[in-house]
């Protein structure tokens, strides 16, 4: 008899529900349905790009274990995802295409090779004249809303410069350093965005050394190595931030070298980001230190009195909020050490003014600043958990605020919920009030949602427990 797509998703279903636990198995597998079956590849729809991105960062093993046992070890998946299809599909035709070597026949997959790593990690066979690569770039991130000053002109005009000639000016590499919060990823962004803008045609790629590193040791156990290196060879830009977490590594180092080598020998443009300069990198290998005095070393200082009140004049003007110049000045004479304090002051200024309803003026800057600046060494507030938890999720953190059903944006909030609950000494209604007003009993909901999912997922509970311990590191408690 022949099997239709339901039927094979049913098989890999049985298989699956053997290797992952009843919660993660109803909250991961069951809303999946089977699209289409053509052939050894198999089409399944999920509900939206969260779903997709935490299915391929937690189970694209066990998913190419179940659709190889059940079509072949030449079967593919292909994902459809129907809240931004066209997008969406055509990034999974591209990933599909990818596997293919010009020479051969659309409908001739290779084989071994799974659609669903390349979509995630999509490493190119050589050969191929054109590729496709979502940049991961953050769209807010922009040279119009990155404020200029003495503190970061040389760093601003030097990523201009490059945006206008990526690779064909002397700042290659560009290592932007400086402190935490000081806005070297936000310049970093807003170089990639604007050649994504003007130059459609070149491949730009921002990467975390965190996330980097995590695909060299994956291509390590896939022995896809020269994948990975030939991928990141045809890159036109590369970003890679917090490079200062490479050190140590030494087999990651080593790829990373031949990468750099290659990059800058064809004149593509390499922008790092450090919280030190390279010379002060300790467990970095001399060559590459070395290979990142070749262009620009720029830093990155903390603002100066009228570069803050620029910044948070802007930001506010971003939320749609006006600020007396008064109570701008307090808060810039209060807050110097970085953007990220001030931008903390910022959401605590607002959700305050929201929550209680009140005109944002002196007395309720003096407020927020005295909560803020005796709290931020010693005690985490909910607003801080809002900010870092939703710097983690990558969703705006006025979001936390809001009715929505977005998985992501609810499990940042329960998490946010639970943190709250656990690292300070609100009251359940107090914590709920500063979740749009919710009442004590969502608050009490969202911990237990949180301590299940905890208890059932082993890889949801690493993040809960990173997520503390960055509050922690960030605030130096």
């Amino acid at each position: 008899m022949t099997k239709d797509s339901q039927m094979v998703w049913d098989d890999c279903l049985r298989i699956i529900k053997k290797n992952v636990s009843p919660q993660s198995f109803k909250t991961w597998f069951e809303p999946i349905k089977p699209v289409q079956l053509d052939n050894e590849v198999l089409t399944i729809q999920v509900p939206n790009k969260f779903f997709f991105e935490w299915i391929e960062e937690h189970y694209v093993q066990l998913l190419k274990k179940s659709i190889r046992q059940e079509l072949g070890e030449r079967a593919r998946l292909v994902y459809h995802i129907p809240e931004n299809g066209a997008l969406e599909n055509a990034r999974n035709q591209q990933a599909k295409a990818s596997l293919r070597p010009s020479s051969e026949k659309d409908n001739e997959p290779i084989p071994g090779v799974f659609d669903a790593e390349m979509i995630k990690n999509p490493f190119i066979i050589p050969g191929i004249k054109r590729f496709k690569v979502e940049p991961q770039l953050n769209p807010n991130y922009t040279f119009d809303n990155f404020i200029e000053g003495d503190c970061n002109q040389l760093a601003r005009n030097a990523g201009i410069a490059i945006a206008n000639r990526p690779g064909g000016t002397a700042f290659n590499p560009l290592v932007i350093f400086g402190n935490v919060g000081l806005g070297k990823t936000h310049l970093a962004h807003a170089i990639g965005n604007d050649i994504v803008s003007k130059m459609q045609d070149k491949a730009v790629l921002y990467v975390s050394s965190e996330k980097f590193t995590n695909q060299i040791i994956q291509a390590i156990k896939n022995n896809s190595v020269n994948d990975f290196v030939n991928f990141y060879q045809m890159i036109d830009v590369l970003i890679i931030d917090d490079i200062q977490f490479l050190s140590g590594k030494q087999k990651t180092q080593e790829i990373f070298f031949h990468i750099f080598n290659q990059l800058h020998q064809n004149g593509k443009q390499i922008i790092l980001t450090s919280d030190r300069p390279p010379k002060d990198l300790e467990g970095m290998e001399d060559r590459l230190i070395s290979r990142f005095k070749w262009g620009l070393t720029a830093d990155l200082q903390s603002p100066d009195l009228e570069t803050r009140m620029a910044i948070l004049g802007s930001k506010m003007e971003g939320e749609g909020v006006g600020i007396p110049q008064n109570v701008l000045e307090f808060i810039c004479y209060n807050i110097k050490n970085n953007i990220r304090e001030l931008e903390g002051v910022m959401v605590s200024l607002l959700a305050q003014s929201t929550l209680i309803r009140r005109d944002i003026d002196l007395d309720l800057a003096k407020e927020v600043i005295r909560n803020f600046v005796t709290t931020i060494n010693k005690e985490i507030t909910v607003e801080f958990i809002q900010l870092l938890v939703a710097e983690h999720f990558e969703v705006p953190v006025e979001k936390l605020h809001l009715e929505t059903r977005k998985r992501k944006i609810v499990i940042a909030r329960q998490l946010s919920m639970y943190l709250a609950k656990k690292l300070t000494n609100k009251s359940l209604k107090a914590i709920g009030e500063q979740f749009g007003g919710r009442d004590h009993s969502t608050v009490i909901y969202s911990c237990k949602a949180v301590q299940d999912m905890m208890d059932t997922d082993i890889i949801f509970k690493d993040t809960v427990e990173e997520v503390e311990k960055k509050l922690q590191m960030s605030l130096n408690v």
